[in-house]
């Protein structure tokens, strides 16, 4: 079932050309496909979020311990 949102852009779209609507179909895939890495991106965050703020907070108290070291670059 469509919502009013997507039934009213069918109706935009089925007013213009044939090639213009297969241009607009290309950006929304394109977009539609962005948009879902998005979420994905997001909700893999979500789930390491805590785990994010804990290595932090390690690293932050190692370097009030005088235990962190600088990162050599070279040696990467």
């Amino acid at each position: 079932m469509s919502s009013p949102a997507i039934t009213t852009v069918v109706k935009m779209m089925e007013s213009l050309p044939v090639d213009v609507q297969e241009q607009i179909a290309h950006h929304l895939r394109e977009y539609i496909n962005e948009l879902q890495d998005e979420i994905q991106w997001s909700k893999s965050f979500e789930r390491t979020q805590q785990k994010l703020v804990a290595a932090a907070q390690r690293a932050k108290q190692e370097i009030a311990e005088g235990k962190a070291t600088t990162l050599d670059y070279d040696q990467l």
